[in-house]
Order: C-alpha cells, then structure tokens, then sequence
C-alpha cells in the first residue's frame, strides 16, 4: 500500500485549462506521481475515489450545488488548494458580478433562462470553504503548482509572491506596457508568472490577483500620468479582480463596523 497522499482534483464553473496545464507537465508528470498517489483527475483518469488527502479545486462556485459539493470536499481533504484565477479570486466568472442577473441570464440562455439555478454572483472557493493554499493565474504555471505539491509532501510553506508583476517587468528590462499606451494591471497584481504576458509583447491582465496590500493610489497616480479615465480604471478591474475588489471592500466595512 502506498505511503504517498492521495491527491484528487475538482472542476467547477471555469474551462479546465489549469487542469490541463498539470496534465501538460509531461515527463515532470511522473516527478509529480513520486511524490503524491492521484486518486481522482477526471481529466487524465476514469477512476474515482473519495478517500483523499489533499484536494486540488479548479473554477468558481457559482450554484447551491457547487456550494454542497464543495463543503463535502472540505469535509474528506485535509488539505484544500484552489488552482486558477476562478477558484482563487473568483476569475473572469466575476465578470457577471457587476451586471444585472436577470440580463445576464437572458443574454446567455434565451429563453431556457429558468432551467437553470445559480447565484447573482460567481464565487472564489474560499468564500464558501476554507482554502489552505492557493495556485495563481489563468492558466496556472506547471513549475509553480509542482513548487507547491512539492512543499505541502515536505511539510513546507509554499513560496508565492506577494510583490507586484512591475518587479519581474524590470528584472526582465520590458518596457514599460504604459509606454507602448497600453493599459497594465502590473502595479498591483501579485507576481509569480515572470511577467510572461508583458515578456510577449503585451501587458498584465491581472489574472494573478491583487496582492495582498496593493498601493493603489501609486497606480492610481500613474493611471493619472497617462491619462485614463475611472471609467477606464473600473473596466479594466472587472476583468478578474470583481469578487476580490467586493470581498475586500466587506472586509473593510466589516472593520469599520467593529
């Protein structure tokens, strides 16, 4: 019988692709069976098993369903991780968030809008469960998710940024996206991903997250420099980080309020 943790993964609302990304680690796949026993992957295996230690959960909870299940998942692992923008920050999901539900609904099903039970607004999975570790972007990084398999087996604290997508820009001499009068999200969105998008040519998206103390009146002063507007700010922001913007703005009232 194998001493290895059994690992199980979980998809909800989002495409799959961080899945994918671990399926796409190749032959580092089998660095990673070293170290865990996978018991559940339904995107690279047909069994299932509910016996499991640590629990990779990939996309939104957006349904009373998804809220339920996903309170059964807590209730087995002993450890959860939310992989990918969707389960760690709620992800392009939280587009919605900011719009009517009613028209959402219409828009996308027509017709066929009452056969189907969700919530006004997408969720992050720690804001229905407790998260205990998290793995960042859309799609994740593969080297990033062995990092932190690899530290939860050794008993370990992940190492995951919590400085700005602007130190990796320097580190890798890209000029600055605002320079090219484009839009970045880098002043504020927690770093880890080597500023890959801005190393291609274009700018951060923001798909990583906020960090955890964003300056946001610094980015706001360079926002101001190059001459956008609040409405161009807010649009910007609503690209991913919709729920965590409210989640953080209840945090404060609720302190406020104390």
């Amino acid at each position: 019988m194998s001493d290895k943790p059994k690992a199980a993964f979980f998809d909800f609302a989002g495409c799959e692709g961080d899945q994918l990304q671990v399926v796409n680690l190749e032959e580092e796949l089998l660095d990673l069976l070293e170290i865990v026993e996978v018991v559940s992957f339904r995107e690279a295996m047909s069994e299932h098993s509910d016996d499991y230690d640590i629990a990779f959960v990939e996309g939104s909870a957006t349904t009373p369903h998804a809220e339920e299940r996903l309170k059964k998942i807590r209730e087995n692992a002993d450890i959860v991780v939310a992989i990918g923008s969707c389960a760690t920050i709620g992800g392009i999901n939280s587009i919605r968030n900011s719009q009517d539900y009613d028209e959402v609904q219409n828009r996308v099903y027509g017709d066929k809008a009452d056969y189907f039970e969700s919530w006004g607004k997408a969720k992050a999975v720690d804001a229905v469960i407790p998260v205990d570790y998290r793995v960042h972007g859309c799609p994740i990084d593969r080297d990033e998710f062995l990092h932190v398999v690899e530290s939860l087996v050794m008993g370990k604290e992940p190492n995951i940024p919590n400085y700005p997508v602007c130190v990796e820009c320097k580190l890798n001499e890209n000029v600055c996206a605002f320079e090219r009068d484009e839009f970045c999200l880098g002043p504020i969105t927690r770093a880890g991903c080597d500023a890959c998008c801005v190393n291609e040519g274009t700018r951060c998206w923001g798909c990583r997250g906020l960090i955890d103390d964003p300056n946001e009146d610094a980015h706001k002063e360079v926002l101001e420099e190059y001459g956008l507007t609040a409405e161009d700010i807010m649009k910007e922001f609503n690209l991913y980080f919709s729920w965590q913007q409210e989640a953080r703005e209840n945090q404060k009232e609720g302190e406020e309020n104390e």
